[in-house]
């Protein structure tokens, strides 16, 4: 079996992302999408929720191959624990090429047989960043995110 994991902050999980999501679901059969939590940083989103969020995104596409994990800790470890042999990253533009092509080389000193596929999403000028401001100045962002996601930021901004 080829299994991939496309892992990341998502905080919050954009429509950018749901595109790649939905390009390596049809190539590989077992896709796991990695909430990546970091302790340094703090989320916008709890991550339960914007697991649920995107579990419900991923139902209401019918894209069954996919599962919704939370991890803290090195994802290529994740990858190793799981018999996983591809990780999926998105590009935008030049820029996060460079970075994640550093981020690639970390993984194979981890995991040597750990292959990076790299995809380009067609919503690339979306980021969470630009989510969290509109959502600051109380902007409609309903088109950049899935709907169970767009529920879940309207509900955290209203508490």
């Amino acid at each position: 079996m080829m299994n991939a994991v496309y892992a990341g902050s998502f905080d919050c999980y954009t429509n950018g992302h749901h595109d790649i999501v939905k390009k390596a679901a049809v190539l590989f059969d077992r896709l796991y999408i990695v909430i990546a939590v970091n302790s340094e940083k703090r989320r916008r989103y709890p991550a339960e929720l914007m697991q649920t969020a995107i579990a419900r995104t991923l139902e209401n596409d019918g894209l069954t191959n996919c599962t919704v994990c939370i991890h803290d800790g090195v994802v290529a470890d994740f990858c190793i624990e799981n018999d996983i042999g591809y990780t999926i990253r998105g590009l935008r533009n030049r820029m996060d090429y460079d970075y994640e092509e550093n981020i690639a080389t970390v993984n194979k000193l981890i995991a040597p047989n750990l292959e990076t596929v790299y995809f380009r999403a067609d919503n690339n000028g979306i980021s969470s960043s630009l989510i969290a401001e509109l959502s600051k100045y109380r902007k409609d962002f309903s088109g950049l995110v899935p709907p169970a996601v767009n529920e879940l930021l309207l509900r955290c901004e209203s508490e």
